[in-house]
């Protein structure tokens, strides 16, 4: 049975969750990466990970890593990438790929206070060519060392919180909410997982 105090903490993070805001990761195969990532969404708000999967390789979750974080994150898996960007473009999402291409746009200059999808590459060979094709923009954190790029779990979370900062400083916060049908199916089954 839930205490009064364990209904009211899932009541509070259903209702600061963000539904049109969703992190899409492309063949991401290290550990602690991934688990960084889902422990960053769950901090930040985001509700739903699109994982594109070609390498029919399981998601490397690890509970000690995540702290139980993924329990509180919906994920969806995709074994192409035509197939999440067609979900994704039905539900009327803007896809924005990490890319470090001549036109991207650094976070800053990015309007994040809408429906949007952030998509962010392997490790190794970052978002995919055929995924870029899809992309409406090209965006990238801004950087003066000598590396080129971050490591992908802190580039989600450096990104993931210019998001929830523009969405509360352009009162988008509250628009960008679940639906009272979202809210009442994870209360559902959060309900019945220990915290």
């Amino acid at each position: 049975m839930a205490t009064e105090q364990r209904i009211k903490r899932i009541n509070t993070v259903l209702n600061n969750r963000q539904a049109d805001l969703v992190v899409v990761l492309e063949n991401i195969r290290n550990t602690h990466n991934a688990n960084a990532i889902i422990r960053t969404m769950d901090l930040t708000g985001v509700q739903y990970l699109y994982i594109i999967n070609t390498l029919n390789e399981p998601f490397p979750i690890n509970t000690s890593i995540s702290t139980g974080a993924e329990k509180w994150i919906e994920i969806k898996q995709f074994f192409s990438v035509e197939s999440c960007v067609k979900e994704l473009k039905e539900k009327g999402f803007k896809i924005y790929g990490t890319h470090l291409k001549s036109e991207a746009k650094t976070i800053d200059r990015i309007n994040f206070a809408e429906k949007i999808a952030i998509v962010f590459g392997n490790e190794k060979n970052g978002v995919s060519e055929e995924m870029l094709k899809y992309c409406d923009e090209n965006i990238y954190i801004p950087m003066k060392g000598m590396v080129k790029s971050f490591n992908i779990s802190v580039s989600v979370g450096i990104i993931l919180y210019e998001a929830m900062k523009q969405r509360m400083e352009k009162n988008y916060f509250e628009k960008g909410k679940l639906s009272e049908k979202e809210k009442t199916s994870f209360y559902n089954r959060w309900i019945i997982n220990k915290p």
